[in-house]
């Protein structure tokens, strides 16, 4: 375990002994806790308890815009998380630190939905496709890289987290939200099934739009100048994709080897733009673009979802917002 988590989880454990107290108390309220790690987890939930979310205490805690993948709790999360009534969080390699906040759990009735487990087989293992950056590609010793190989066989894979990004997985995780709402608070599960129905008929309306863009497109590849964290999207709707590194990739610089690869695609393909994610760095994606045959293609960028701030909700952000946004980027990127 992660040292400075084992640090923390030691200057909360007095904390939790305390509240453990005073759980009783907190019992008899109806007044549910929810504690949610990402912002589709949270609108999911928001959307769920519709009228009844003042009945709810619900929090995100990735509210700063920190990356799934570089986010720490803090005595205070973990405080939160260990006291609440309900726990939603992806279960992927990045949150690791969970399996040790839970068992200092105060809370031994608390629902905790695991997104990976929720999907079970749907969960797809994370794809190295042709051209993308390696983690290993670039090791020099072979010796070192057979040994490497063979400590490596009896790993656990590494499974792609970004299962929010399919509205086809929003829709069964949802579901079981739901399921575990009306267990919860019985009284309100006629409201968070009918708030379900009609949250569910969205998604599959946004899901045939996506559908019907993608059957419009000549070509039908995508190309990421960057992290790919759609894979996802890309296998709901049949399109083969390109990318500089794998969605939970740390790498921020492509080698000369994948600029030359992707710029080469980009005019092989006649693609319209070039995607990123989110955010202000697009240096790959201009790098590619510059060693292509008309450099003053565009660059698009689509919402992965990993970044939403709490402002950014009391802006009017939701998760069917942000997917409707990345449909009208989809379209440009495809020609459509």
């Amino acid at each position: 375990m992660n040292k400075k988590i084992i640090s923390v989880l030691a200057a909360v454990a007095t904390a939790v002994s305390f509240t453990a107290c005073n759980h009783a108390k907190k019992s008899d309220s109806k007044k549910l806790s929810i504690v949610t790690t990402i912002f589709p987890e949270y609108d999911w939930v928001m959307s769920i308890l519709g009228d009844d979310k003042e009945d709810a205490d619900v929090t995100m805690l990735l509210d700063k815009g920190v990356d799934l993948h570089s986010y720490q709790p803090t005595a205070e999360d973990i405080l939160k998380i260990t006291t609440c009534d309900m726990f939603v969080y992806v279960g992927g390699e990045s949150d690791e630190w969970v399996e040790d906040v839970l068992k200092q759990a105060t809370n031994k009735d608390m629902v905790v939905i695991n997104l990976l487990e929720v999907l079970g087989d749907n969960v797809k293992v994370e794809e190295v496709v042709e051209g993308m950056e390696h983690e290993h590609e670039h090791d020099e010793d072979h010796d070192h890289d057979e040994e490497h190989d063979h400590d490596h066989e009896h790993e656990e894979p590494e499974y792609d987290e970004h299962v929010w990004l399919s509205l086809r997985h929003a829709e069964v995780i949802c579901t079981r939200i739901e399921a575990e709402l009306e267990k919860l608070n019985p009284e309100n599960k006629d409201n968070y099934k009918k708030n379900l129905d009609a949250y569910i008929s969205e998604l599959s309306a946004l899901d045939a739009e996506y559908q019907a863009v993608v059957e419009k497109a000549e070509c039908k590849t995508i190309l990421f100048a960057d992290r790919f964290p759609f894979r996802y999207m890309a296998d709901d709707y049949g399109l083969t994709y390109y990318a500089a590194f794998t969605g939970c990739s740390a790498e921020s610089e492509a080698s000369f080897e994948t600029i030359v690869f992707l710029s080469e695609k980009v005019d092989e393909l006649a693609l319209p733009a070039v995607l990123t994610i989110e955010g202000p760095n697009h240096k790959i994606a201009q790098t590619v673009l510059e060693n292509t045959s008309d450099p003053q293609k565009k660059i698009l960028a689509m919402d992965s979802l990993q970044s939403t701030t709490s402002e950014d909700i009391k802006s009017g952000k939701s998760y069917l917002s942000s997917m409707k946004s990345n449909l009208e980027v989809l379209k440009e990127a495809l020609g459509v």
